[in-house]
């Protein structure tokens, strides 16, 4: 952090700030440490994960080395250097250009499309465990349809309400989570106690092999497991000091995090094979083997698949609230037209950024059913989603190193080394990406897939980006 105010710098916060004074300081330093543990802690890739075998607490505290670290120094600085609403997009913005700024913000808006489309495919997986006999409903695209409107209906409503309703929510399904978690963690313990498991060692280090799987899955549980404190930034101008809370906040959750994703993927191993893991709903797959020998399945695995749900339906809300403030801070900065930016006048919202993001989100949900299987659907979706958020943190990771001087958001050295591995470890997983780490119809037509919606979308924003730069010209001429 520079030693004295970069003057480029204040007017710049000063003009986001100006517009933030609207908005309404819902979020304490409690509020954005639920939000970090609810958004970072995923259970998807405690599965991905588990691909790993044995080799998964070597892989684990070599991404908590090279990527997770680096990530929270890199975002801590930049929080109290620059904490504005919009977070990322506004630091891409200010330490690059419009057009940077943009494809951040752009990439970050489609992760959270693809991402919460997932919706209606991990209701019905999670259903299929608590209904008896009915594996059936897991694969039925009816079902899915109708529970991603569902889902998607939920997700739009809250984040029309607020921070005010929503930050409950998000609370609520982080604690929730976190017991569920637990619960998982204790299971193996308990099972050897028992002596239906001869024993287990949830910290033991084994050599990964050296196979471009192997660093497939390392890339993907990497990335995918261990972003988001850049996220919560985002909320910067709802929080009630956000250059002191959001730093405070990533320091108390890094530790937690970790933790959680090395004991859960060993708690996860000890009752279900890689080759047999059910990729969409892990967990609930290892709470239902790990309560078998106790003849607790029925009383046990309902209301922990409920509260899982309670999670991903709290996940889903928390990522599209954060998602309609970027084309709301896009629009003050006449990167979009202001009518995303215009606030709901009792909730304070952005209304016409819901109605967007719920439409696209639904419509994404709906494509990815088409021509494959469940499982491989789910994958596609998922991996499109982090494969555009890994572009976004691409930039994260340029900003203290690579950024304008005059912007005063350069870092000092050892926190420029630190994004520089944080940067290698993202480009390695976003070059990864179009490898499946899962049995898929064709291997080919899924890299396709993958690269070919990427690739896409990013030249459609292009197309928007430049549109609107052409409109913004014309009425300054005019």
């Amino acid at each position: 952090m520079p030693s004295t105010p970069n003057p480029a710098l204040q007017t710049v916060e000063a003009e986001v700030q100006s517009h933030s004074t609207t908005l309404r300081k819902e979020l304490g330093l409690l509020d954005l440490v639920l939000a970090q543990l609810l958004i970072i802690i995923v259970a998807d890739y405690m599965g991905t994960a588990v691909k790993a075998g044995p080799s998964h607490v070597v892989f684990w505290l070599l991404a908590i080395l090279t990527f997770f670290t680096p990530a929270a120094l890199v975002v801590m600085h930049l929080s109290r250097v620059l904490p504005v609403e919009g977070g990322l997009y506004e630091w891409a913005r200010i330490a690059f250009n419009d057009q940077i700024g943009f494809f951040v913000a752009w990439n970050l808006w489609l992760y959270v499309i693809l991402y919460v489309g997932l919706g209606g495919l991990v209701t019905v997986s999670f259903a299929s465990y608590v209904i008896p006999g009915a594996a059936w409903i897991a694969s039925s695209k009816w079902l899915i349809v109708g529970a991603s409107f569902a889902v998607i209906g939920i997700t739009m409503g809250i984040a029309g309400l607020g921070l005010r309703i929503g930050k409950w929510i998000n609370n609520v399904g982080a604690i929730v989570f976190l017991v569920t978690v637990a619960m998982l963690i204790v299971l193996p313990f308990l099972n050897v106690w028992r002596g239906t498991l001869r024993d287990y060692h949830p910290l033991r280090l084994v050599a990964p092999p050296l196979t471009l799987f192997s660093l497939s899955v390392f890339s993907k549980m990497t990335f995918g497991a261990l972003t988001g404190f850049e996220y919560i930034a985002v909320f910067a101008g709802e929080c009630r000091n956000p250059a002191r809370h959001l730093p405070r906040s990533v320091l108390i959750t890094g530790p937690i995090i970790a933790l959680v994703y090395i004991l859960a993927t060993s708690a996860i191993l000890a009752f279900v094979p890689p080759s047999s893991e059910d990729v969409v709903a892990p967990v609930a797959q290892a709470l239902s083997r790990g309560v078998q020998p106790f003849g607790m399945l029925s009383w046990v695995i309902t209301p922990a698949v409920l509260f899982l749900f309670i999670y991903y339906l709290a996940t889903f809300c928390a990522f599209f609230s954060v998602s309609t403030r970027l084309p709301m801070v896009a629009g003050w900065d006449h990167l979009l037209p202001e009518w995303f930016s215009q606030l709901h006048p009792r909730y304070k919202t952005p209304m016409n950024s819901v109605l967007v993001l719920g439409a696209a989100t639904l419509v994404v949900a709906l494509l990815a059913l088409i021509g494959v299987g469940h499982e491989e659907s789910y994958e596609l979706l998922l991996t499109w989603s982090f494969t555009f958020y890994g572009i976004a943190y691409l930039a994260l990771f340029a900003i203290p190193i690579f950024s304008r001087k005059d912007r005063g958001l350069r870092a000092p050295l050892w926190v420029r080394l630190a994004a520089g591995s944080g940067m290698l470890v993202t480009l390695l997983f976003v070059v990864l990406s179009v490898f499946p780490i899962i049995d898929v119809g064709s291997s080919w037509h899924y890299s396709l897939k993958i690269a070919g919606v990427v690739i896409g979308a990013n030249l459609f924003g292009w197309l928007v980006f430049r549109a609107g730069s052409n409109n913004a010209k014309s009425q300054s001429c005019a």
